[in-house]
């Protein structure tokens, strides 16, 4: 059974309100008391910044079923589709308004030679991808037809480099051959592959996992090859490469620091952070249908530490970079179980529940509060493989409950932050513990502001009293919610819909401008304010 204990004392809370203008709060009206669990949000926007678009990155690897009958079905497949990409998935991806979309890997990048992936299909080489699965890669799936689904989707393409077991000069090539408009070798070989006119490429990692898959380096040696390898990543006419270097491993702050003392913050445009969340370790990272309360409890936990680990990693780098012109790129994060029973334990296929979709809204707010220093981030990964949004399974395709999480969060993208405090309780169970709200707000440009709610506690709906500081809540619009009656409810081709994204009228505005948002258990709630 889940316990609650305060977690936010009534005194602070109180003072809190006394701090909110009488257009929101007004005085003698409402107390800590009358309150209860409650967000505060500073409406005004003051001093604020904008939640970048592109913290809603996907991440696609050759890994498992994600490329080759997730995405790819190629041409002459029976499946509907544009230029071999799965026509239902390239609509589901445009309905989100993904900002950008991250490919080749993962480890599989620090083996990718970009080369073998272009040109007539039956000329290109075969490889054995040692990472995933030990299966045969035929490349099929390669540069132009990753940039070509891009440009289709409306997403960003971010290209990782290898610089594991690839060559300066490989990599200075790939970034020619794909962005140089002019006579050259490379663009002249991307034109004898039918694509006349380069394409815009604006995110490019060196190297991936830099200190494990991607060579196994220390951060000093890693730094010297990151300065060497982005010199010759060129900047071809209109082209600006926003460079990534290889960052940290969950807490590791020596990498980080070693990165931000060693190379100049005018050769990169951002630092990777990798972080999963899993409810044991490595080697037992538990079922993702079938866990007990503590598990779940763990789960969440651990997906609150993204505020911490953030927090450590900025405050370095802002030793070296005080006006936080580096960019925190958590461009791998996500819930990590082992694989369903009976599937190929390289693949990484995992069932996505109710559980996945909370952890995806307390992550997602997590990197709303750090706007100014996270500036991009990719789930890892965008179907079929970790908590994905998207399952295929030959001509059937669904949405998972994460899926929804990003459908309605889509309404953040490059809004103005608006800083909040939450009074909740935590949710106990065993050893761990969870604040049981998570919430973040924002303001679009047309001034209307956005709330989004996660009520973590399995058992209880509550009540979550929402109070503006600077404005006045005049109505409540558009309200929706993400919800389930059991923490492990999950989608399958079956029941597609047994979690979906629906409306909601759990959300009033009282005569003294205080909003109460009735929350289901184990729910995820966005609306606006007019």
């Amino acid at each position: 059974m889940v316990n609650l204990s305060k977690c936010f004392g009534a005194a602070a809370l109180a003072s809190l309100l006394a701090a909110c203008s009488s257009t929101g709060v007004e005085n003698g009206k409402a107390d800590a008391a009358d309150l209860g669990t409650s967000v505060v949000i500073d409406a005004t926007g003051a001093d604020s910044v904008i939640i970048n678009r592109n913290i809603y990155g996907h991440f696609s690897e050759h890994l498992g079923h994600c490329i080759y009958g997730g995405l790819w079905v190629g041409k002459d497949s029976k499946i509907p589709n544009v230029d071999g990409v799965r026509k239902d998935v390239i609509d589901a991806l445009k309905k989100i308004r993904i900002p950008n979309l991250r490919w080749p890997g993962g480890c599989f990048a620090d083996e990718y030679h970009w080369k073998n992936g272009i040109g007539p299909k039956e000329n290109r080489a075969k490889m054995v991808n040692t990472h995933w699965g030990g299966v045969v890669e035929d490349n099929s799936f390669g540069t132009n037809e990753f940039l070509n689904m891009c440009e289709e989707i409306g997403t960003e393409p971010y290209i990782c480099g290898n610089v594991g077991s690839g060559s300066v000069e490989e990599m200075s090539e790939w970034v020619e051959y794909m962005t140089f408009d002019g006579e050259s070798p490379m663009a002249n070989l991307r034109k004898k592959y039918g694509r006349e006119k380069p394409w815009n490429v604006k995110f490019f990692a060196v190297g991936n996992e830099s200190w494990g898959c991607g060579g196994n380096m220390t951060p000093a040696y890693y730094s010297d090859l990151y300065r060497r390898y982005q010199t010759f990543a060129r900047n071809y006419g209109n082209n600006h490469l926003l460079k990534v270097a290889g960052g940290p491993n969950v807490d590791d702050y020596n990498w980080t620091e070693t990165v931000m003392k060693n190379v100049p913050i005018w050769q990169m445009w951002g630092l990777s952070l990798h972080y999963y969340v899993h409810p044991g370790g490595w080697d037992n990272k538990g079922s993702a249908t079938k866990f007990s309360e503590e598990q779940y409890v763990q789960t969440m936990q651990r997906a609150y530490h993204m505020d911490e680990l953030i927090t450590k990693h900025d405050s370095i780098m802002t030793k070296y970079d005080p006006e936080k012109k580096v960019a925190l790129v958590v461009d791998e994060w996500g819930a990590w179980y082992d694989v369903e029973p009976g599937t190929n334990p390289g693949f990484l296929f995992q069932q996505n529940t109710m559980r996945d979709a909370l952890v995806a809204a307390v992550t997602l707010n997590i990197f709303h509060k750090h706007a100014d220093r996270v500036r991009m981030a990719n789930l890892a990964q965008i179907i079929n493989v970790l908590q994905s949004i998207i399952f295929t399974d030959g001509e059937k395709m669904m949405l998972t409950p994460t899926y929804h999480i990003f459908d309605m969060y889509k309404v953040h993208q490059d809004a103005l932050l608006l800083p909040s405090t939450t009074s909740c309780p935590d949710i106990v169970c065993g050893g761990f513990n969870a604040a049981q709200i998570s919430a973040s707000a924002s303001k679009d440009k047309d001034g209307v502001i956005h709330v989004s709610l996660a009520n973590l506690d399995t058992r209880n709906a509550t009540d979550v009293k929402v109070a503006l500081k600077g404005a006045e809540a005049g109505s409540v619009a558009d309200a929706l919610v993400v919800k389930a009656d059991d923490i492990a409810t999950f989608n399958d081709f079956d029941h597609p819909d047994n979690i979906s994204l629906n409306g909601f009228d759990g959300v009033k505005v009282g005569n003294d401008g205080i909003i109460t948002v009735s929350m289901p258990a184990m729910s995820v709630v966005t609306f606006a304010i007019k």
